[in-house]
């Protein structure tokens, strides 16, 4: 059998690299031994995507990009590197050229959206108090509270920087579809999945959060995604 791919999570608004912790932890036990979490800066899609380009750099071989939330708009410009041989969305944005996250969210307003509010300083954050409804009403009080302090807020302009040249039209990407996200309406999750014409969409009845609430069904999905390339 060939070497599987190096894998690079890519993490999106409110959270860090250790969104990622469960699925790495499953990834590792499915046999996965190139993985990498990249920490976006949040401060604009072109930062992003140059961090999350140099990260694909420094691998040897092919690598499987996947993106959560707006990771899914950072792996969508990033994802034409050379090496990048496939794309796994979860519960994701997945702009066309000349679209942005936020032209998307305005299609179908999610269910959290009063719960956002920006700081002086023009990082968008959710309420404290609201994060758990909003981002992951499946996951115990805990591990919401933890999420909720460790919040890492974008830039509120980032939601308008637009993706110039969408990478799921020319390779092969697999979606997973929250259908009780309250943070990426599902509507648009699926508008967006249907568009890219995935290899498989996994459809999951859970929180935007799913990384975390259900890592088992997305680091499956994943793992498929690597051994078919």
């Amino acid at each position: 059998m060939s070497e599987l791919p190096t894998i690079v999570l890519v993490h999106g608004f409110w959270g860090g690299a250790a969104h990622w912790s469960k699925v790495i932890v499953e990834l590792t036990r499915l046999g996965h031994t190139g993985l990498h979490a990249v920490e976006l800066p949040l401060t604009s899609l072109a930062n992003d995507v140059e961090r999350t380009t140099k990260m694909i750099a420094q691998q040897k071989g092919p690598v499987l990009l996947v993106g959560h939330s707006y990771g899914g708009a950072v792996i969508s410009q990033a994802g034409s590197h050379p090496q990048v041989a496939g794309l796994v969305y979860i519960a994701a944005f997945a702009p066309d050229a000349g679209e942005s996250p936020g032209d998307i969210t305005q299609e179908h307003l999610p269910e959290a959206a009063p719960n956002l509010e920006p700081d002086s300083d023009g990082y968008l954050w959710i309420k404290a108090d609201k994060f758990h409804e909003s981002f992951c009403q499946d996951l115990s009080a805990d591990e919401a509270l933890v999420m909720t302090v460790t919040q890492k807020a974008p830039l509120a302009s980032t939601f308008g920087d637009t993706v110039s040249s969408p990478a799921w039209k020319n390779r092969p990407s697999w979606y997973q579809l929250s259908s009780a996200d309250r943070m990426i309406a599902p509507a648009n999750q699926q508008r967006m999945a249907a568009r890219m014409n995935p290899r498989k969409v996994v459809t999951l009845d859970c929180s935007h959060a799913s990384l975390a609430s259900r890592a088992g069904e997305v680091s499956a999905l994943i793992d498929e995604a690597a051994r078919s390339l």
